[in-house]
């Protein structure tokens, strides 16, 4: 799979677990994605794809990289 299909499916799966918020934004909580069995079954390395995802400026998030447990409320935003 390439990056940016996994980057495509990766906003899907934002999409389908986040919330919109009173901006207009739709928001996941790292988390959520983290432990949802279709994500864990979709991405081989969900923080590489989500690291990749921001540096294209699709999604943003607090911090560099984001780690399970640690980073389990930091919110990920589409762009």
């Amino acid at each position: 799979m390439n990056i940016s299909h996994e980057i495509g499916l990766l906003v899907q799966e934002i999409q389908r677990l986040g919330s919109k918020s009173a901006d207009g934004q739709t928001k996941v909580k790292f988390g959520v994605l983290f432990n949802d069995d279709q994500c864990a079954n979709i991405f081989e390395a969900l923080v590489g794809t989500l690291k990749a995802a921001k540096k294209r400026k699709v999604i943003n998030f607090e911090g560099e990289l984001l780690l399970q447990g640690v980073h389990d409320d930091v919110d990920i935003v589409l762009l």
